[in-house]
């Protein structure tokens, strides 16, 4: 297959999900799981944007638990619920109530049995018994009582809506705010019932406004939105939530708006706001097709939520609430009793309170803050579908691997970017997952189609390569062999020395294969956390390993890898020692020897054993620094140049050496810590180091000396302190140098 050819394959194949998105998003073949991934999507950013604050206008009258435990098990007396929007509106002087409850059957609860206990007792036999059943009357009849505390007032009752076969009805439905004849022929996709559940004629009189408290549970049984407006039998009824906030506003008349409506024709299905109009000016609430709305959470939901403050039922009932606390409030009577069954799974929390469902839309109407998913959001969809499929179809077939990781996330980033720009900025919740799962899935199968057709032969060669090669550069030969050479090339790289101790001192009490054994899984652990950290192995040699950062694999973060690798190994060791303890065997130690510079990288040895490794005076010089472990009494030991590129650690400077071969003096380091992990004490101590060292260099040998004291009362048993006691003694009997540059010399390797 020529070249040509193969790039058109190539096209092709990755235009396959393209296809299948598209389908998807025009409706043809839908893909529940890619629906699923927008809810997902879109309850993550409601998450990460809701603001979390109380909105101190709306409160909730919670019929809770130690409702129930005080008043009685719900549904109370009518009589009750009167005395309860009494208190509200007489003593607390609230501006409106909605009830998030229906009362669909007369109260019965306990008139007649009031009328017994006169009967038998109080009224008895006497003359005026009649009499006095009549002046009762009004008290025992509790719908009346309830009737009466509603009426006149801004109440809101609530009702619902069913889809039951028979029909079936119960109550009165309050006047619908719009028919089919103010549609004016255009058909809508209003949510339609064919039963309902409404309050009592008496009560439904006494408060003529009410809305329905239908919620809309997605196909995963997540409540994200509200209908607004609901259709039965050619009319339609306003929700809760809507009938008080056109309440508070004036009761304007409900109208809809349609997209371009002076431009389209009218059988165009294009209802996209709710309007209440007053005078010449109208509030718009925009809604989808379906005439409803998203929720706009405001928070996790409940008493403990934070969004809303709730009040106990008992509490306001019993007089606890001092009056006029709640002056001017938005008020919704709800529960959160569990036995209620009025808990739904939400977006922000799987058992959250209906009720605060309906205070989220007023709060977010309130604060014009609205979020709606637009019925334009298909046409979106198949645009950036064609665009980005289309880019990515025509476009990865000519990038290399690294380019092509490249372009799919920055497509990603850019469809992320826009999705969410919409949300914060306009309110509009657009569908995401088609287009990011057809990117991932192009970029995959472009990447696959490469990897078994086009590259199989550059995956043999590599494959020869790999017996001598470490497994990183194999790795990288095969993702992007043709931007790759085994030529050598100098490059800035840390390099790593590691030497085990102890070792001579077990053979001689161990069997050959024992000590094989036993520094094969030392070995396997040190080898395991210098991959784990991006490292290469260069080679062992004995009981030395080897390594180096920042080859083949560009690592601009080589020295500090290399500084945690160090620090995990010799934690490690001290580990194993623990394990060696319980068995009997003896303690190892460890000397690591770190440096970074500009080393030579690449392919090396002879026609009969080559190997991929560095070679360099800054790669002696890590050697030597290896050695210096056991002259300081650390298991670190790391060169100036690596200490300023890792600027994580707590560092503590050694000495000032100069090494076998190196006429320059260089500062070495060892790593106390991260410096995050850094106690009080530690850095008194590093302090007290870090001044003495100047005591030191300037030739003060009485200030080194009571700081030297200091620091071995801070820390006794470190060998460093006792090291440079002895050096101090000495020095002082020698004359003051002026020429003395602090520096110790090695002539040893």
């Amino acid at each position: 297959m020529n070249t040509l050819a193969r790039h058109w394959q190539r096209i092709a194949v990755t235009l396959i999900p393209v296809v299948i998105a598209l389908l998807h998003a025009m409706g043809v073949v839908p893909i529940g799981v890619l629906q699923r991934f927008d809810d997902i999507i879109y309850d993550a950013r409601l998450r990460a944007t809701m603001p979390r604050t109380l909105d101190e206008r709306i409160v909730i009258v919670d019929i809770d638990e130690k409702s129930l435990a005080e008043v009685g098990r719900f549904p109370w007396g009518r009589n009750k619920l009167g005395r309860l929007t009494d208190v509200l509106f007489d003593q607390q002087q609230i501006a409106i109530l909605g009830f998030d409850i229906v009362f669909a059957e007369p109260d019965d609860s306990s008139g007649l049995g009031r009328l017994d206990e006169l009967a038998r007792n109080e009224f008895k036999g006497q003359i005026g018994f009649a009499e006095r059943v009549r002046q009762l009357q009004p008290e025992l009849d509790y719908d009346a009582v309830f009737a009466k505390a509603l009426a006149r007032r801004p109440v809101v009752l609530g009702y619902y809506f069913t889809n039951d076969s028979e029909g079936r009805t119960a109550g009165m439905l309050p006047a619908p705010v719009l028919s089919k004849e103010d549609l004016k022929g255009r058909p809508v996709a209003a949510y339609s019932w064919t039963g309902f559940g409404a309050n009592i004629p008496e009560l439904n009189q006494a408060a003529p406004l009410a809305g329905h408290f239908n919620p809309i549970a997605d196909g995963d049984g997540v409540v994200r939105s509200l209908p607004l407006l609901a259709e039965y039998k050619g009319q339609y009824y306003e929700s809760l939530a809507l009938a008080m906030f056109r309440r508070l506003v004036g009761s304007p008349p409900v109208e809809v708006g349609f997209s371009d409506e002076q431009w389209l024709s009218k059988n165009y299905q294009g209802l996209d706001r709710i309007l209440l109009r007053e005078g010449k000016s109208a509030l718009a609430i925009p809604v989808n097709p379906q005439i409803a709305t998203l929720v706009p959470y405001r928070g996790p939901g409940g008493a403990k939520g934070g969004s809303f403050r709730y009040v106990s039922a008992a509490d306001v009932l019993a007089g606890r609430l001092p009056p006029g606390s709640l002056k001017d409030k938005i008020v919704l009577v709800g529960t959160t009793a569990p036995g209620l069954l009025d808990l739904r799974v939400t977006p922000v929390g799987e058992v959250y309170p209906g009720v605060e469902s309906h205070a989220n839309l007023i709060s977010g109407w309130l604060d014009a803050k609205v979020t709606l998913k637009p019925d334009y959001a298909i046409g979106y969809d198949v645009f950036v579908l064609l665009v980005t499929g289309l880019l990515l179809a025509f476009g990865l077939p000519l990038l290399s691997a690294t380019r092509a990781v490249m372009l799919s996330v920055g497509v990603l980033i850019f469809l992320g970017a826009v999705n969410t720009w919409l949300y914060v900025a306009h309110g509009l919740v657009m569908p995401l997952a088609a287009a990011g799962v057809m990117t991932l899935t192009a970029f995959a199968l472009n990447m696959s189609y490469g990897y078994f057709v086009e590259t199989r032969s550059k995956r043999e060669l590599a494959h020869l390569f790999g017996t001598y090669v470490p497994p990183e550069l194999v790795d990288e030969m095969v993702k992007d062999p043709d931007s790759y050479s085994m030529k050598a090339t100098s490059r800035e790289l840390t390099v790593m020395f590691c030497d085990m101790r102890g070792f001579t001192k077990m053979s001689e009490h161990m069997e050959p294969t024992q000590l094989q054994e036993l520094l094969t899984g030392v070995f396997s652990k040190l080898t395991s956390i210098i991959r784990a950290n991006r490292g290469t192995i260069d080679k062992y040699m004995g009981d030395c390993v080897m390594a180096f950062w920042g080859a083949p694999v560009e690592t601009p973060e080589h020295a500090h890898l290399a500084v945690k690798s160090a620090m995990e190994m010799a934690h490690a060791v001290r580990d194993i020692n623990l394990e060696h303890r319980a068995r009997g065997l003896p303690d190892i130690g460890i000397g690591i020897g770190l440096n970074t510079g500009t080393m030579c990288v690449g392919d090396m040895g002879s026609n009969i054993r080559r190997a991929y490794t560095v070679i360099g005076d800054a790669v002696n010089l890590g050697s030597r620094l290896e050695g210096l472990c056991k002259v300081y009494g650390v298991d670190i030991v790391v060169s100036e140049t690596t200490c300023k590129m890792t600027t994580e650690f707590a560092w503590q400077e050694l000495d000032r050496v100069r090494v076998k071969g190196k006429e320059q003096s260089v500062a070495i380091y060892w790593p106390m810590a991260p410096t995050a992990q850094m106690n009080e004490a530690s850095t008194t101590e590093l302090k007290t180091w870090t001044a003495f060292v100047k005591a030191y260099r300037a030739q003060n040998w009485d200030q080194a000396d009571v700081l030297l004291i200091n620091l071995m009362r801070m820390n006794a048993k470190k060998f460093l302190y006792q090291l440079y006691a002895d050096r101090v003694a000495s020095m002082r009997l020698l004359p003051f140098d002026p020429e003395w540059d602090g520096a110790t010399n090695f002539e040893t390797k």
